[in-house]
């Protein structure tokens, strides 16, 4: 691990001094490593193959930070009580399997066992698959999930089952839930290029329709205005989270009469890919373009440059549904209608530096390669987050038609 990588632990413990309570989230950002990777250490799970200078990374920012973990329950005999974690999608991304490992660790701390069911928003398999968990004597409630944030609409099934929503949240809000603060992580990632003197800076989103994309743009707008930086439609380009839409975005952007001193990526995998273009354009990061992921992907540490981005909390998302749900059913806490909005803390990497004194000539160098590089045809692929979701609204020819409208 490169010094940079990783944030300073005397920071960290005092900005926790008087407030909340140190998260896993904490530790692995502090430590360097996946939210995972945390889990198995503090975990102690036999077999996992973890490097000793990983676990000594971890446990030294745990202990920086204060972080303590519940003891491992002890075994007295009695049989479990069951979780159902119910997710609509969970092998098209790394996002849900690191939620249902913090909802898992939750549930054995407190004794009960998590038994996740995949329903590819079929809703047929849902309905199947709830009448087949409360016919579950040893049923504690649900954990309702969905792969990307979005509102939804709870099966009739549910009506009589405690149930805390992951990820998602219904119109009347009446469940308890908990979703990541999409505007306020964009707002860090684009206040830390605006802090390094970025006034330039392109924003390369994901698909418009969708929650993720509409509060990050709103974080990004927000930044600017506070740091009174006129809003340019013309450097917000909307994408599909792939890197090919990264790599293609990255040309348009640097053909601009005046391109972008930084790039602010929606998600890692752009942000990689928009690396390659730079890369392949002999464009150094982040001497001449600066670039800011978001969510915190494993591939982060390993770019070069490592990625500068802000960390999606799956984990401590998952273990506050858990314990939530247990509080709620088990420990007579009531039904609490709680939305809570989970901080995406910013993770500085070395993706990131002050702008370019003379971006021009960078641009220059390169220009034969930019205006003759890739178009922006469109990429069909054979899975589509849209397919997850009834009635989803075809995506507009350009990204500032959807500005016009808002």
């Amino acid at each position: 691990m490169r010094q940079g990588d990783r944030t300073d632990p005397k920071r960290e413990r005092k900005a926790r001094q008087g407030g909340r309570r140190p998260t896993m989230t904490d530790v692995a950002r502090l430590a360097g490593v996946s939210q995972s990777s945390v889990s198995l250490v503090l975990n102690n799970m036999s077999g996992a193959r973890i490097a000793e200078s990983t676990r000594k990374r971890v446990l030294d920012a745990a202990q920086a930070i204060g972080y303590r973990l519940q003891s491992r329950r002890i075994d007295t005999g009695a049989q479990p009580k069951i979780i159902a974690y119910l997710v609509d999608e969970i092998s098209t991304s790394p996002h849900p399997v690191v939620s249902v490992d913090g909802a898992r660790d939750a549930a054995w701390e407190a004794g009960h066992l998590i038994a996740v069911h995949v329903t590819r928003a079929n809703r047929e398999l849902e309905a199947a698959t709830l009448r087949a968990v409360a016919a579950d004597a040893a049923l504690i409630g649900v954990i309702y999930s969905t792969i990307f944030t979005r509102k939804v609409e709870l099966p009739p099934e549910l009506d009589n089952i405690p149930t805390v929503l992951l990820n998602c949240y219904t119109g009347q809000r009446q469940q308890p839930s908990v979703v990541p603060g999409e505007v306020a992580g964009a707002f860090t990632a684009t206040e830390y290029l605006l802090q390094h003197g970025h006034r330039r800076i392109g924003l390369i989103n994901g698909e418009p329709w969708m929650d993720a994309s509409r509060d990050r743009l709103k974080g990004y707008r927000q930044a600017l205005a506070t740091a009174d930086v006129p809003f340019d439609p013309e450097l917000v380009r909307n994408g599909d989270w792939m890197p090919d839409t990264g790599y293609r975005r990255t040309y348009e952007l640097l053909r601009l009469d005046r391109p972008p001193t930084a790039l602010f990526c929606a998600n890692d995998l752009m942000a990689v890919g928009a690396m390659e273009a730079l890369a392949e354009l002999g464009i150094d990061v982040p001497g001449e373009i600066s670039v800011m992921g978001y969510d915190d992907q494993e591939m982060a540490r390993y770019t070069r440059p490592a990625l500068s981005t802000c960390v999606l909390p799956n984990y401590d998302m998952g273990r506050w549904a858990a314990e939530t749900l247990i509080d709620m059913a088990v420990n007579g806490g009531g039904k609490r209608p709680i939305q809570l909005k989970m901080d995406c803390p910013l993770v500085p990497r070395r993706s990131v530096s002050a702008p370019c004194p003379d971006i021009a000539a960078a641009i220059s160098r390169a220009s034969e390669r930019i205006f003759s590089g890739p178009t922006s045809k469109p990429i069909h692929r054979a899975f589509s987050w849209s397919s997850l979701v009834q009635g989803v609204p075809a995506l507009p020819e350009s990204y500032g038609a959807v500005l016009d409208g808002q």
